[in-house]
């Protein structure tokens, strides 16, 4: 009964190194809560019939972790959430690592199953992080999310080379 108050944290980070589920998952821990919610998003081995070997990010941060902060303010309107740790990697991410991962905590699980489902969608909608395939064959591929609200129909602006 005589506990203080814990104070909610948002843990933003866009890193070269690679990252850690463990210490985002470690990071949103409350004894307040009893519901831990991950998102990890990893490279895949393939697009389009293509092998893709590694994944690489370039990010504006300044904007990029803006964007984030928005996220996180969004989804405290939404839902009762405490902590929020959203980690991404910039750089070459090699196949089977994580680019992304999104970590929520709650009193009770809905909340925080919903807020990292929001999290990632809204993320790849609207935060400037942009994404290039780099495939087996030594081709690579700039990619647009087709979540981004900037996009259009218009794909001649991706280059393949």
């Amino acid at each position: 009964m005589g506990e203080v108050e814990e104070k909610s944290k948002d843990i933003i980070k866009c890193t070269a190194e690679k990252l850690s589920v463990d210490e985002a998952s470690q990071l949103v821990i409350s004894p307040m809560c009893g519901a831990v919610s991950l998102f990890v998003g990893t490279t895949r081995n393939n697009f389009e019939g293509k092998k893709v070997i590694s994944l690489e990010y370039e990010a504006y941060i300044p904007m990029a972790e803006n964007e984030i902060r928005k996220i996180c303010s969004d989804i405290r309107q939404k839902w009762p959430v405490k902590h929020i740790a959203v980690f991404h990697r910039l750089g070459l991410v090699p196949v089977s690592e994580a680019s992304i991962v999104i970590a929520v905590s709650s009193a009770h699980r809905a909340a925080s199953l919903a807020a990292v489902s929001y999290a990632i969608d809204t993320l790849k909608a609207k935060v400037p992080i942009w994404k290039k395939e780099i495939y087996e064959e030594s081709s690579s591929a700039w990619k647009r999310n087709k979540e981004c609200f900037w996009t259009t129909t218009d794909e001649s602006h991706i280059l393949e080379h």
